[in-house]
């Protein structure tokens, strides 16, 4: 089975990258399932109806998304629908949405975990609890291919939960701090890790945003109102292989393209 996962969509530039550039690579390396970050696809943050439908449209296949998923009372509806946009499983049980999905596709089941770390960011459930739930009940379902988006700002955090769930899942993959790493990985007991898959945005930006605005905020510590930019975007993610029957993870390699 091979995955495609695409790292942090940022605002309507970030959108039309992957409109350009998803469904030539998709057909190129022959992906079966391709998984996106969404949160930050509307323009300003967080994820509108219009955005999801952009991203479905053009190729993907499930959305994840992170802190700001709720940002945008216009998409509480579509997280409560049918399609396969899903937010962190371990945001608080009366929160619109589901924490993971299963897809389907010429008789091969993925399984695609949403998860949110602990440290620094927004309340949430302790993540290593609420995923072995999410993979007690998914494995319960005779699925063996499991991925996690796991959008948490501390590196070590991250690092920590590749090996918890080392052995467990066919994937571990970071999201949330837009800068790719370059750490791409098979660990002991051959699950895939990568602490930061990428952005897909500006990239003459800071984060996906307006330089200025998000400089003077940082330099300041006054409050800015943080504007999407425009110029050349580059999309970032990661490919993984996986064995269909076992879930275990055979290859990974980083994605970068403009």
């Amino acid at each position: 089975m091979l995955i495609l996962f695409i790292g942090d969509v940022v605002g309507t530039p970030g959108c039309e990258c992957v409109r350009r550039l998803l469904p030539g690579f998709k057909k190129h390396k022959g992906v079966d399932f391709c998984i996106i970050n969404g949160e930050n696809s509307a323009p300003g943050n967080g994820i509108l109806p219009q955005s999801a439908e952009h991203l479905f449209a053009s190729g993907a296949d499930l959305i994840t998304t992170g802190n700001h998923a709720l940002r945008r009372s216009e998409v509480y509806p579509v997280f409560d629908g049918h399609l396969p946009l899903i937010r962190p499983v371990n945001f608080h049980r009366e929160a619109p949405g589901r924490g993971w999905d299963i897809l389907e596709k010429r008789g091969m089941r993925l399984a695609v975990i949403n998860l949110m770390g602990s440290m620094w960011m927004d309340y949430a459930e302790n993540p290593f609890d609420a995923v072995d739930k999410a993979v007690k009940e998914i494995k319960a379902e005779g699925i063996q291919n499991i991925l996690v988006d796991f959008h948490a700002e501390a590196t070590a955090e991250k690092r920590a939960m590749g090996f918890w769930l080392d052995g467990r899942v066919s994937a571990v993959i970071g999201t949330h701090t837009h800068v790719q790493t370059a750490d791409e990985q098979i660990l002991p007991q051959q699950t895939a890790y990568m602490t930061d898959a990428g952005m897909t945005g500006v990239i003459h930006s800071v984060l996906g945003v307006d330089i200025t605005k998000a400089t003077d905020r940082i330099r300041t510590g006054l409050p800015a109102r943080f504007e999407q930019c425009l110029g050349d975007c580059r999309m970032e993610g990661v490919l993984i292989e996986t064995d269909n029957k076992t879930g275990k993870a055979v290859h990974i390699e980083r994605v970068s393209l403009v």
